[in-house]
Order: structure tokens, then C-alpha cells, then sequence
């Protein structure tokens, strides 16, 4: 009982609403869920949810430094959001955490600037497979 007149006080200072807020993490399972402060900003948010998946013990293993990752919003389009910006201020509460693609460096040791490209797995995108699905020729008789 005193417990939770304790957690009523500290709501009460603290000012803000809480969410429940649900973090999709690409190539993991399902979604990581967790409470937070409606002013938290952005990086503390992705900064727990790395924590919290890394707890966890789920798969990739995707590591700590929450500079890798960005979170996005799904009403805010393909921008990420930024670091700065509180998280109850999109007014949504699913949000998904990719990591930012790595980049190679290519180039030698020579002490010329290095180019630095963002790698691709893919040979071709999914757009250029629909269109050559699309192109078959159909044989009439």
C-alpha cells in the first residue's frame, strides 16, 4: 500500500503521461513492448529498447551503440525521427528500429580521401523482378 501511494507522488511530479509503447525491431520476431514517459526523447527510447532486446536474448544480436539504429514512425513516412524529438509528440505507439546501413570503405591506405559507398545484398530490386514477371511472352497457337 505505501508502494503505491509512492508511484502516485512520483507520477504526480514527474508531470508526464505514460505509454505503452511497441517497438518492432526488423528481422527479429515480434515487437518489444515497455512503458515510457511521454517526453522522453527518441534516443533514451531507442537506447531502452536495445537494452531490453539484448535482455531478452533475442535474435540477430544487434549490439548497444544506439548511434547504429534509427527508429522510425509510421505516420512520419520513410524519415527517421530524430534523436531530439520527444516520442509521445507523433501521437502514435508502434514504432520500428532498423540499424543504418554499413558503410565500405573502398580505396587504399595511400592517404588520399577515401570513397565511402553503401554496400547492397541484392543484385536488383523488387520493382525490377514485378516488371520481368510482368514481360513474359505468352505463346498463342
Amino acid at each position: 500500500m505505501l508502494l503505491t501511494k509512492h508511484k502516485k507522488n512520483q507520477a504526480a511530479k514527474g508531470g508526464g503521461n505514460r505509454l505503452l509503447i511497441s517497438v518492432t525491431v526488423v528481422g527479429s520476431a515480434g515487437p518489444i513492448r515497455f512503458v515510457v514517459n511521454e517526453e522522453e526523447l527518441v534516443a533514451s527510447v531507442t537506447d531502452t529498447a536495445l537494452k531490453s532486446y539484448a535482455r531478452e536474448g533475442r535474435l540477430p544480436v544487434l549490439g548497444s551503440n544506439l548511434n547504429d539504429f534509427v527508429l522510425y514512425c509510421p505516420i512520419s513516412g520513410t524519415e527517421a525521427l530524430s534523436p531530439w524529438d520527444m516520442i509521445g509528440s507523433f501521437g502514435v505507439r508502434n514504432f520500428m528500429l532498423c540499424k543504418k546501413p554499413q558503410k565500405e570503405e573502398k580505396g587504399g591506405g595511400d592517404g588520399k580521401p577515401v570513397a565511402v559507398g553503401i554496400t547492397r545484398k541484392s543484385s536488383g530490386s523488387w520493382k525490377a523482378w514485378f516488371n520481368k514477371s510482368l514481360n513474359l511472352k505468352v505463346s498463342s497457337h
